[in-house]
């Protein structure tokens, strides 16, 4: 899909635009100017050469997402082995990514086994990894695991903001609190906070804010969205370069409206249907042929100055 600055029937690369992508390996997006534009499918020689090219200039990190360490059931019986080989694709890069991020679901029952052994596969890219909780992270008692392991230094449920390289970056929390039919929730604390985090920042500086559900409505009768998202988003419209990571739907899907791109990552553990073509979301039983075609991870690269971006998503096997 291209998009192009003369007007086609009414539809012009100023309105509003949404493109959605069912993604398979190497799927390459560069942002010019605030617009998207897809360059196809590219092998992982490729993919390498690009991020190699990007870091030059910018910045290069990872996204991975719903790890869920501890599931064993029959849509993939080792969860754990899937990450490890999500980590030795990461530890085979080329170029060494700046950071991870993890969108959450480290765990699947909130267990301190399933934490340590997270974080014991995670250590080995020996990378810095900032975290934001999954549902799954916050089941136990108190919900202190999660909070005890990745949540110092955080406000309320473990929200926070750094700067690396130009780019300011927002991690949320919204699945605390959820709302009917398990839409996500971020609350009037965490708006507050946000609203501040973000006044007197220059509206040219590149924004990624990442968290567990989408913040962008995808699928509300399975619960996938967040229902006070709309707040969060209106409070970066000033931004010429926005772009919003999420998980929890274990699939890739490309979203875009005006400044804003909203990408969601695969799992490294188990493939969920697409939304609407199943009775309900859950653990997706595939062929063990095409199981590791639909988990992966995400590399995202920024060249700063020129408000270009690149999300390039790997599969484990494709």
């Amino acid at each position: 899909m291209s998009f192009d600055n003369h007007d086609d029937g009414g539809h012009t690369r100023r309105k509003v635009l949404e493109c959605m992508t069912w993604a398979g390996t190497g799927v390459l997006w560069t942002l010019s100017g605030g617009v998207p534009r897809s360059l196809g499918l590219i092998d992982a020689a490729k993919a390498a050469d690009k991020a190699a090219e990007q870091q030059a200039s910018g910045l290069t990190f990872l996204q991975i997402s719903d790890s869920h360490v501890g599931f064993d059931k029959p849509a993939n019986p080792n969860a754990l082995g899937t990450l490890e080989e999500a980590v030795n694709r990461i530890k085979a890069m080329p170029v060494k990514p700046a950071f991870m991020i993890h969108t959450g679901d480290i765990s699947h029952l909130s267990k301190a086994a399933e934490f340590d052994d997270a974080d014991r596969i995670i250590s080995q890219t020996r990378l810095d990894v900032h975290y934001v909780p999954g549902e799954h992270d916050f089941l136990d008692e108190d919900v202190k695991l999660y909070r005890e392991r990745y949540g110092k230094g955080t406000r309320g449920a473990g929200w926070y903001s750094f700067d690396a390289n130009g780019v300011h970056f927002v991690g949320l929390v919204n699945v605390v609190d959820l709302k009917a039919g398990g839409l996500g929730n971020l609350g009037a604390e965490q708006l507050a906070w946000l609203e501040q985090d973000l006044k007197g920042r220059s509206k040219s500086q590149p924004v990624v804010m990442f968290a567990h559900i989408p913040l962008w409505t995808v699928y509300p009768q399975w619960g996938w969205g967040t229902e006070d998202g709309g707040r969060a988003l209106d409070m970066l419209k000033g931004f010429g370069s926005v772009t919003v990571l999420n998980g929890h739907i274990h699939q890739v899907m490309q979203k875009v409206e005006g400044n804003v791109t909203f990408h969601t990552a695969r799992s490294t553990a188990f493939p969920q249907p697409a939304p609407g073509t199943a009775p309900s979301p859950g653990p997706m039983k595939v062929e063990d042929a095409r199981l590791r075609s639909l988990l992966g991870i995400a590399s995202i690269d920024f060249r700063v100055g020129d408000e270009r971006l690149a999300i390039i998503d790997t599969p484990l096997a494709g």
